[in-house]
């Protein structure tokens, strides 16, 4: 081996780790995988450097640091490479029309990476292949891409981000040129031209120069305008905002987000809100928090309370370090604090847009072409409000990709998307963004909070009004943490030969009976005339959904981006049902069965949700 170096004793090992040697010109990365050598750390290199990061429909998502396992600097150029090569092959006027490059504020000393230089690297590769780039000069929330891809008639967008992941972790997340973040066959199509560029291209560690090219402009001022005059379109009550005195306070969880949620309150006329000072400044270490999301709850927004306390404020709002996503808590007359659930604040949002709409649409015969959409891991509340209203509602797979590319499909036909979520605090309040967005979602929160204020009506009161004239609908959501596939696979095939026998599923959960199944890793779906399930399967992942005979729905799937077992849970009641506490009950025991039943006999090789 070059250097002198003694060989690891594992030939691809050896292989793999020449080559990176030959590639990497980050001294930090390129001096950690040396020093592994030195000291024979065969193990800690084959972490490294056995599998390269899967790239999929999310792009990619790992820790920073050195080799093919993770995200660095020679990991983005070869990404970065393959998409341009991938994209040369898609469209014939990519040199014409060209790419947005966004990123978050997240680093990670040890390996000296950062999104910002991932994103300056990203953007040599591009021009130095002649493909103009719009660089976000400075960091931006993770909807400014896919809007600047849209509204500027892009090819492509990436954003180099991890969200609300740990500190350690970043990403990079790719739309395609309708404004939505990519599907398949686009992934395995990228991940196929990665393999076959991962030799830097003489100008991709040229950042100097690209940020001198004329190819290269920054669209940061200019979309921001755009974004703003966009979301406009959805401000009908700005008297009432203007004369609003709810106070709001709002935490960007050290992200990106505060800026652009104060200029997005101005842009409605609101008061604008009281900024958590320890959280409102990007910073990559997340000093105040144990992890970066607000999803988590009341931990992540402890800060928030402090300033509500201080100031009189009975509301807060959290994004998540990237601002795609928003949290929502209320205080109550009894002085504590409500944090409200993905799936009740998606009941809100769904409600207040539709709301507006009526508000603005005086054809009342239009309401044939409206759309909602939910993931089909969260409530089923829309559906019961679409079945009285009359609009249509649909559910699609799990994440942002598939709703994004949904509402594109369905706008192209001329039909009007309203609203789209998912239960893990995910809103779509606006079609200029065909993603999540947390900063249109603040500002439009903020105005339905105005509106119900005028009327002496808090948001939890009317989350109750929604559930009383469409039906409850509670959910409980966790998951248990698993590192081991083959765990998790024993116990999903457990379920799909339940008892012994093969392709067969449970029955009954507990007292509990099971009057459908849907299994999205086969295709299978007992409700269909075929058993063939409607929704795009994919062997990959795991996702089995049952029915209950009492309206109570259970999934459980595996996630794309952490290693956990999630499961869903929601109690679907008539209109008129309103025993909440029976409910309550109900669903909790709900829970119960499933895990007793469905998670053993390996729920001893699960680690709980940490509390």
């Amino acid at each position: 081996m070059e250097g002198g170096f003694t060989t690891t004793g594992d030939a691809e090992l050896d292989r793999a780790v020449t080559q990176w040697l030959q590639y990497d010109k980050n001294p930090k990365t390129a001096c950690a995988v040396e020093k592994l050598l030195k000291e024979g750390a065969v193990e800690a290199l084959k972490k490294c450097f056995s599998s390269r990061m899967e790239f999929g429909t999310a792009g990619l998502r790992a820790a920073m640091g050195p080799g093919v396992a993770c995200v660095n600097e020679l990991t983005v150029i070869q990404t970065t490479q393959g998409l341009c090569r991938y994209l040369e092959e898609s469209f014939v006027n990519l040199k014409e029309r060209g790419v947005a490059i966004g990123h978050d504020a997240r680093a990670h000393p040890p390996s000296g990476g950062s999104s910002k230089r991932f994103a300056r690297l990203a953007a040599a590769a591009f021009v130095g292949r002649g493909v103009p780039v719009r660089l976000f000069s400075d960091v931006t929330p993770t909807p400014f891409v896919p809007f600047a891809v849209s509204h500027l008639g892009l090819c492509a967008g990436v954003m180099v981000t991890a969200s609300h992941n740990p500190k350690q972790d970043n990403g990079y997340k790719v739309y395609w040129d309708n404004g939505a973040q990519i599907v398949s066959p686009h992934d395995k199509g990228i991940s196929k031209a990665i393999e076959e560029n991962l030799e830097p291209w003489p100008e991709a560690w040229n950042t100097e120069a690209a940020l001198k090219n004329p190819l290269l402009q920054d669209p940061l001022e200019d979309v921001s305008a755009r974004y703003l005059q966009a979301i406009q379109s959805h401000c009908l009550h700005r008297e009432l905002n203007k004369s609003s005195e709810v106070k709001i306070v709002h935490t960007s969880v050290h992200g990106v987000g505060h800026a652009f949620v104060q200029s997005a309150f101005r842009a409605f006329d609101l008061r604008p809100p009281y900024a958590v000072a320890q959280q409102k400044d990007p910073d990559p270490e997340f000093p105040t928090v144990k992890y970066p999301n607000p999803e988590e709850g009341e931990g992540v927004l402890n800060l928030a309370f402090a300033l509500a306390a201080t100031e009189g404020a009975t509301v807060v709002l959290a994004n998540d370090p990237d601002a795609d996503r928003l949290a929502v808590a209320e205080r109550q007359r009894s002085g504590q604090w409500r944090v409200f659930s993905g799936n009740e604040l998606g009941a809100l949002l769904g409600w207040w847009m539709f709301h507006c709409w009526k508000e603005r649409s005086p054809d009342v015969g239009a309401v044939k072409n409206v759309y909602m959409l939910a993931s089909t891991v969260s409530s089923k509340i829309l559906r019961a409000v679409a079945l009285k209203e009359g609009f249509h509602f649909e559910e699609t797979l799990t994440g942002f990709k598939w709703m994004g590319n949904r509402a594109r499909d369905l706008l192209d036909q001329g039909k009007t998307v309203l609203f789209a979520f998912e239960e893990a605090i995910g809103y779509m309040c606006s079609p200029s963004v065909l993603d999540k967005d947390g900063v249109s979602a603040a500002a439009i929160t903020g105005e339905l909070l105005s509106y119900l204020a005028a009327k002496n009506q808090t948001l939890s009161q009317q989350l109750t009004n929604i559930y009383e004239e469409y039906g409850y609908h509670l959910s409980k959501n966790s998951y248990f943490i698993c590192h081991d596939q083959d765990v998790i696979r024993d116990l999903f095939e457990r379920l799909r030969n339940y008892g012994g026998e093969a392709d067969s599923y449970p029955s009954e959960c507990g007292p509990f009976a099971v009057t459908a199944v849907r299994d999205l890793t086969t295709g299978f779906d007992s409700n269909r005339p075929d058993n063939k399930a409607v929704l795009p399967t994919s062997r990959s992942s795991q996702m089995i959904t049952f029915t209950f005979s009492n309206g109570g729905v259970a999934t459980m799937r595996t996630s794309g981006t952490e290693p956990k077992i999630k499961y869903y849970t929601e109690l679907c009641a008539a209109p008129g049902n309103s025993d909440l506490e029976h409910l309550k009950k109900e669903l909790d025991q709900l829970v119960e069965a499933v895990v007793e039943n469905f998670f053993e006999p390996q729920k001893n090789k699960l680690e709980p949700k940490p509390e």
